[in-house]
């Protein structure tokens, strides 16, 4: 299984699909099926039964999975979307992730 280009933090811009356009925050990496759940984004309504977290019950807005290669890492500089890099960072051997448009490193 490769390496995924996002993590859970990061701010990414979608790029196809409903929601495409806009951006958020990625709240959960799902590695084994290359999917993320992203704040705000894919939304879909889930009928919930009343129980104690809920004792309403109804229907909920809630965050579905959207697979990564919809997925592009926004540039920390110009703060358009990009793809990304590896390399090892010279001064302590670490692998880190760069932008591929402006080279600057992302953290």
């Amino acid at each position: 299984m490769s390496k995924l280009h996002i993590k859970k933090g990061d701010i990414v811009f979608v790029n196809t699909g409903v929601d495409k356009g806009k951006t958020g925050r990625v709240l959960q990496v799902l590695v084994k099926d290359s999917r993320a759940i992203v704040e705000g984004i894919n939304m879909v309504s889930k009928h919930t039964k009343p129980n104690a977290k809920n004792p309403q019950g109804g229907v909920e807005k809630k965050e579905a999975p959207i697979h990564i290669s919809n997925l592009n890492l926004i540039d920390p500089k110009s703060g358009k979307p990009t793809r990304i890099g590896r390399k090892k960072d010279e001064a302590t051997g670490v692998s880190v992730r760069y932008s591929k448009k402006s080279g600057e490193e992302i953290k």
